[in-house]
C-alpha cells in the first residue's frame, strides 16, 4: 500500500513537515509496512521555502530583515536545487505569526522586511525569484516592499511617507530613480493562495483586515487609502490593478508585486506541487491524506486541500482531509474530490489546547481512521 501524505501547515502551530510527520506516525501504528510518502505542501504562505528547498535538494540561507513592525529579526530565503532560483516567503519577515495578537495593527504594519529579503536575493545575483505571499500581518499594498527596493514614495512636500497602510493617503509621487539595478532583470513569480482583488467587498482590506487587527474604523480608512494608492500606481505604471485576481493577496502585496516588480501571479499550490512532483507520487498511491489548520468556505478556492483533492480525483483515489477546525459547508470540497473531512479533536477542546496537542491529535486521528480501513479490509 502506498499512502501519500500532502498537508499544509497548521498556522501558529505546526509546519507542514510536522503535520506530515504526525499523520505518518498514526498511519504507521496500524500499517507499519505501508509505503508512506510525506510531501509537505504550502500554497505560498509559511512553509513554502522549506517545502521547495526540501523537494529540490536546495538550501536555506539565513539573512537579517525586519518584522512587520520594523523590528530587527533573523530571517531567511531559499535557493532551489537548480542553484539558479531563489525562493522567499513574505511570512518569514512580514508575517502575522511574528506579531503577537495585541500588537497587530495594519495601519503601521509594513512589508519593508519582505523587500529586504528580495534585496538580499537580488544582491546575491539571482534573477529568477519565487515569492510566496501568504500569512501576512500587513495591509500596505506592498508599499514597504517597494521602499526597501529603492522606490521613493513621497508626500506633497517631497518627504518619504511613513511605513504602513495608514500612510498611503499621503502618497503623492513615486520616484523610481533609485531602484535596485537588478530588479528590472528579474523574473519574479508570485505564489499566491487566494484570488481576491485589491479593492471592494472581497478585497484585501474588507476580507482580511479584521484578522490583522483592523477595527471597523480602521477598515474604512485602509480601504480609502488603498484606493488612493491604486490610483497612484495607475498614474505611474499605466495599469489598473484594482480588480486583478490575486492583487488583494497579503494585504495588497500582490498588487505591489505586479506594479513595482512586473511580477506574474500564479497559484501557490500549483507552483509548489509542480516542484515537489506531487502528481507523480499521487498517481502511484492507494490513499491520500491532506490537512490544514482550518477547513472552511475559503479552502475550496485554490488552497492546498482543494489542489490535492483535484489531483487525486484524476486517478480516482480516496482523499482524507484533516483539520483542527472544520466550519461551514463542505460541498465544494467534496465535489473537488475530497472523500471525507474530519476534525482532529476527539472531544470539545479549546483552540489553545488544540494547538498545544495538534501533533498528538493528528497522529491519533490518522491511527483511528486507518484502524477503520483495516477492519473494513478496504486495502
Amino acid at each position: 500500500m502506498q499512502i501519500v501524505v500532502a498537508p499544509d501547515s497548521f498556522k501558529e502551530c505546526l509546519s507542514s513537515a510536522q503535520v506530515a510527520a504526525a499523520i505518518a506516525e498514526g498511519i504507521g501504528r496500524v500499517y507499519p509496512e505501508a509505503n508512506t510518502i510525506s510531501i509537505p505542501i504550502a500554497d505560498g504562505g509559511e512553509g513554502t521555502v522549506a517545502a521547495l528547498v526540501a523537494a529540490t535538494g536546495g538550501k536555506i540561507v539565513p539573512t537579517p530583515s525586519v518584522d512587520a513592525l520594523y523590528r530587527p529579526i533573523q530571517s531567511f530565503y531559499g535557493i532551489l536545487g537548480d542553484r539558479k532560483t531563489a525562493v522567499i516567503e513574505m511570512a518569514a519577515a512580514s508575517g502575522i505569526e511574528l506579531i503577537s495578537p495585541e500588537e497587530r495593527n495594519p495601519l503601521i504594519a509594513s512589508t519593508f522586511g519582505t523587500g529586504l529579503l528580495m534585496k538580499a536575493v537580488l544582491d546575491a545575483g539571482f534573477t529568477r525569484i519565487i515569492v510566496g505571499i501568504g500569512g501576512s500581518a500587513t495591509n500596505d499594498g506592498g508599499s514597504g516592499m517597494a521602499q526597501a527596493l529603492g522606490f521613493k514614495l513621497q508626500d506633497k512636500n517631497g518627504n518619504p511617507i511613513e511605513l504602513g497602510g495608514g500612510s498611503l493617503e499621503n502618497l503623492c509621487v513615486i520616484d523610481d530613480s533609485g531602484v535596485h539595478p537588478q530588479l528590472s532583470k528579474a523574473e519574479i513569480t508570485v505564489a499566491c493562495d487566494v484570488r481576491n482583488p485589491l479593492l471592494g467587498p472581497s478585497g484585501a482590506t474588507m476580507v482580511y483586515g479584521p484578522q490583522k487587527g483592523a477595527t471597523a474604523e480602521m477598515i474604512g480608512k485602509l480601504e480609502e487609502n488603498m484606493s488612493h494608492f491604486c490610483r497612484k500606481l495607475q498614474e505611474k505604471f499605466g495599469i489598473n490593478i484594482s480588480e486583478v485576481p490575486g492583487a488583494g493577496a497579503a494585504g495588497g502585496l500582490g498588487a505591489g508585486m505586479l506594479a513595482f516588480c512586473n511580477a506574474k501571479i500564479t497559484s501557490g499550490f500549483e507552483t509548489v506541487s509542480k516542484l515537489t512532483n506531487l502528481e507523480k507520487h499521487i498517481s502511484g498511491a492507494t490513499l491520500v491524506f491532506t490537512a490544514e489548520g482550518k477547513i472552511d468556505a475559503q479552502t475550496a478556492n485554490g488552497k492546498t486541500i482543494s489542489g490535492v483533492a483535484q489531483l487525486a480525483r484524476k486517478y480516482d483515489l480516496p482523499v482524507i482531509a484533516l483539520a483542527g477546525v472544520v466550519a461551514g459547508s463542505m460541498k465544494a470540497l467534496y465535489s473537488q474530490g475530497v472523500t471525507a473531512i474530519f476534525s482532529i479533536a476527539q472531544t470539545p477542546v479549546s483552540i489553545e489546547e488544540s494547538k498545544a496537542r495538534a501533533a498528538e491529535l493528528l497522529a491519533d486521528k490518522a491511527e483511528q481512521l486507518m484502524l477503520m480501513v483495516k477492519k473494513a479490509k478496504l486495502y
